[in-house]
């Protein structure tokens, strides 16, 4: 394994790490949001790559982009009061969210209400909701082989719209990410967020679960592919007691390959658009840009404003770039 020491020698290591955690993630989720679309089951089936249509990013690519930017205009250290300011500045501003999740639009709610973190998450009804993780890679990438930082951090971040296993399961993959960037092995980056979950909770039960079907699918793939959908299915897709096991248990079965883990979230249904961006972040900063196909991330690296509008014009490449050089 890598230490941050040695990414703060080699900036070009940094960044090449940083982008492929990011673009990872934009890749994973506009890749698993093409998978839900009806016209793309009619003409494929399944699928493997980009096809001839736009890219677009969602809520998952645009938000992680406001984490980035949080992380960026604060030197890598923003507060609950400057998490809550750009909040209102950037988020709570917009009349609507036309691909905003449950748990981002009450805590953008409870902020113009003047309810400030960590009581914003709190109150929120959808705190359970994997919507801070699939924001949260970035700081995993600034704390590169700082897993206790990663975790303070994403703490941070995720109360302001979530509570309990929401922030949980933000701080697991934020831990996650920050082990990967340091090329920590998929053992070591499962532990890593499996550390950061109280082990009475219902979401530790399902990731050892999920560990289980991950050992039965080297001998019976289909069985265990149903399992990891039957056996966590929650009324919430977007619940992190469901999603995230499976976010884990599709990057283990991709066994180091970076297309492989787009292509099974992609294909895998439910909550497949964060599932694949958590996929895509955990595997890109494990191996690094030079691991993802040629031009997927010139496809998907122009952020499209679908959610956020402040994101419109912003590069991932450049994104990466800045949040690079708070690890150097």
């Amino acid at each position: 394994m890598l230490t941050r020491n040695d990414l703060v020698k080699n900036p070009e290591l940094a960044m090449e790490k940083a982008l492929g955690a990011l673009a990872g993630l934009a890749i994973g989720d506009s890749f698993g949001d093409a998978g839900r679309v009806p016209e793309n089951h009619q003409n494929y089936g399944m699928i493997l790559t980009f096809d001839k249509g736009k890219c677009w990013s969602t809520d998952d690519t645009e938000f992680a982009l406001f984490t980035a930017k949080m992380l960026i205009d604060h030197r890598g250290d923003p507060t609950y009061e400057q998490l809550a300011k750009g909040w209102l500045t950037y988020i709570a501003a917009q009349d609507d969210f036309p691909r905003g999740g449950n748990s981002e639009i009450e805590a953008a709610e409870n902020l113009k209400r003047g309810i400030m973190p960590p009581e914003s998450g709190k109150r929120c009804v959808y705190s359970f909701s994997d919507g801070a993780c699939m924001r949260i890679s970035p700081v995993g990438i600034v704390c590169a082989g700082d897993v206790e930082r990663a975790k303070e951090l994403a703490k941070r971040d995720a109360e302001v719209s979530h509570y309990r296993s929401g922030v949980w399961a933000a701080q697991a993959v934020a831990a996650a990410v920050a082990t990967a960037m340091v090329s920590g092995t998929d053992e070591e980056i499962v532990q890593a967020a499996m550390d950061c979950i109280p082990k009475d909770s219902w979401l530790y039960d399902n990731m050892v679960h999920m560990l289980e079907l991950v050992k039965q699918a080297q001998t019976d793939f289909c069985g265990a592919w149903m399992a990891l959908h039957d056996d966590y299915c929650t009324r919430y897709k977007a619940a992190v007691e469901e999603a995230i096991p499976q976010a884990f248990a599709l990057f283990l079965l991709s066994k180091g390959d970076f297309r492989k883990g787009i292509i099974l979230a992609a294909n895998f249904g439910r909550d497949a658009d964060t599932i694949g961006a958590i996929i895509g972040a955990l595997r890109g900063a494990q191996l690094g840009a030079s691991a993802i196909p040629e031009g997927w991330i010139e496809r998907t690296g122009y952020p499209s404003g679908t959610c956020l509008q402040f994101t419109k014009g912003l590069t991932i490449r450049q994104v990466a770039k800045d949040l690079a050089d708070l690890i150097c």
